[in-house]
């Protein structure tokens, strides 16, 4: 194997772990803005992933075949300079589907954000423990 294929192989066991470490400290953190921070550093190494994912090693060039206008474009003439143009493009799903989830975690994390600011407010504490307690007295 190559050393490009032990540097992508610890990338994604670097990802996978954060995102095992995210979810640990979502699930056993008690504050409420802990769990909003290991929310955002979860969503994070999810948009990594998907940049590994949608990454070819030999890919330079975005997916717009060159050449030509809207009106008079220029088509490849052969099977192999599509084949070829396929080869070196990067795929724009998971690009696209990385730009949404930053817009949709900065919305959350303001909701997030706004709820925890009136419970703080209506309860003097951001503890899910001591919400229980005092919720059941």
């Amino acid at each position: 194997m190559s050393f490009e294929t032990y540097i992508w192989y610890y990338m994604v066991a670097v990802i996978v772990l954060t995102i095992s470490y995210s979810l640990y400290g979502i699930v056993t953190r008690s504050h409420i803005v802990k769990k909003m921070i290991f929310i955002t550093i979860l969503s994070d190494a999810v948009y990594v992933l998907l940049v590994f994912m949608g990454y070819r090693i030999n890919a330079s060039m975005p997916p717009v075949y060159p050449g030509g206008t809207l009106l008079n474009p220029n088509l490849p003439g052969s099977p192999g300079d599509v084949e070829s143009f396929i080869s070196r493009s990067v795929d724009p799903v998971p690009q696209v589907l990385i730009v949404t989830g930053i817009v949709i975690g900065l919305a959350q994390l303001i909701f997030l954000s706004s709820i925890s600011l009136k419970i703080a407010k209506a309860t003097g504490t951001l503890n899910i423990k001591r919400l229980e307690v005092e919720e059941s007295e």
